[in-house]
Formats: C-alpha cells, structure tokens, sequence
C-alpha cells in the first residue's frame, strides 16, 4: 500500500514539473515584442470577421431582400413550413451569389489576392475590399433613406456624408432599412393575387351557407394551381434579380 502511494505521488511531481516545463508563462510574456503582439491582434481580428460572416452578408448583401419575399410568399399562400426554412434560405443565398457575382470578383482581384500575394498592406486591401460594397449599396440605397442618416450624422457632428465619400457607419443601416422596405413592397405585390383568391373564396363559401368550412381550406388548393399554372417562382426570382442595379 505504501509502495502505492508513493508510486501515485511521484507520478502526479513528474506531471507537474512536466506541465511547468511546457507551460512556462514567463518566457512566454518575456519573448512576446511588437510584432509578435501585432500578430496575434490581427490574428484575433481574422477570427472576429469570420464569427460575423452571417451578419456581414445580410448587412451589406442583397439576401435580405430576397428572404423578406420568399418568406412573404409562403406565407401569402397559406404554407407555414412548406417550402422549408432550409430551402428558401439556401434559395436566398445562391441568388445572392448570383447577383453579387461582379462585386464579389472585384473585391477578390482588387483586394484580397494582392493581400495574398503581399502586394499590398491590410488598410490598402480593407479599403480595396470594401470599395466594390460600398459601390454597390450606394447604387441600390433608397435616397430618402440615406439622406435620414446622413441628417443624423450631421446632427452628431461627425464628418460630411455624401455619396462619394460616405462612411459605411452611415451607408450600411440606410442600405439595410432600404432593402427591408423593398422586401415588404414586393411582398404586398405577391401577397395581392392570394388575397383576392380568399375573398373570393370566402364569399363563394358564406353564400352556399358553408358556416364551419374554413375558407382557406378551399382556397389553398386554387392559391397553389394559380401560383404553379403563372410560373410564379421563374416571375419572381426574375423579377427580384432585375430589381437590383
């Protein structure tokens, strides 16, 4: 039992002369200098970015637009869950791809593939990243929108805000409210055809005494031939693409 335990203690002082050895926080913080602090800095800002992936890509993309309708036309037929979260998110995100196609090529040669070849510096190849973004939101930003924060900006004593040299603390909220506002114009237009199926629905329904029949029950069926017979997804994806300049 002895020999146990001794064989136990000199097991757990090797351990921690082991671990004190590999973890010797000293030389660690003694070593560290200015590019080596600069380094992991920038290291920490890389993983920040790609944390927020998501978040950037519907702030400064055209994907809001498209899932605002998407979503207003499933629920404009009477189909909760049908087509599903998945399929129109992952429907939204390929059209996205597809709109932002030029943007995304000229922010990958102008920016980030002279960074890769280091023929640029960081600051160089942010402003050359996000000059093809800020190009395409000020084509698309909606001008009373943009005027509301540059009023605000102005307000607060920043700088002056215009279109040439607009700040993307300025242009990304106009852009995303913009974009929100469009999405719902374009869902009142979808939402209108299946509106006018219910009524008249509903009216056929109340008229034959049919009390307890759910109009939308009967109208469902209609919603979806007159959605399908219209080639209503080729009429809308078109028209949302077309939608952008």
């Amino acid at each position: 039992m002895k020999r146990l335990i001794g064989s136990v203690l000199f097991l757990l002082l090797s351990a921690t002369a082991a671990s004190a050895q590999q973890l010797d926080l000293g030389n660690i913080a003694g070593q560290a200098n200015g590019s080596t602090v600069g380094y992991i800095v920038q290291l920490f800002g890389l993983l920040t970015i790609l944390s927020i992936a998501p978040g950037i890509l519907i702030m400064v993309t055209s994907f809001t637009r498209f899932v605002i309708a998407f979503s207003i036309l499933r629920a404009g037929m009477g189909l909760p869950t049908t087509p599903a979260n998945l399929i129109l998110i992952s429907l939204s995100m390929f059209m996205t791809f597809y709109v932002m196609a030029p943007t995304f090529d000229r922010a990958w040669s102008e920016g980030v593939r002279p960074l890769v070849n280091n023929e640029i510096s960081e600051a160089e190849a942010l402003e050359a990243i996000s000059d093809p973004f800020r190009q395409f939101m000020v084509q698309n930003v909606r001008d009373r929108d943009f005027d509301l924060f540059a009023d605000l900006a102005a307000e607060r004593g920043q700088i002056d805000v215009s279109a040439e040299n607009v700040d993307l603390r300025v242009l990304v909220p106009a852009f995303m409210i913009s974009e929100i506002r469009r999405g719902f114009e374009i869902g009142f237009l979808i939402v209108l055809p299946f509106l006018v199926i219910d009524l008249i629905v509903a009216t056929i329904t109340m008229s034959m005494g049919m009390m307890m029949l759910p109009p939308t029950v009967v109208s469902l069926p209609f919603k979806i031939l007159f959605f399908v017979l219209i080639d209503g997804w080729n009429l809308l994806v078109g028209s949302l693409v077309r939608s952008f300049v």
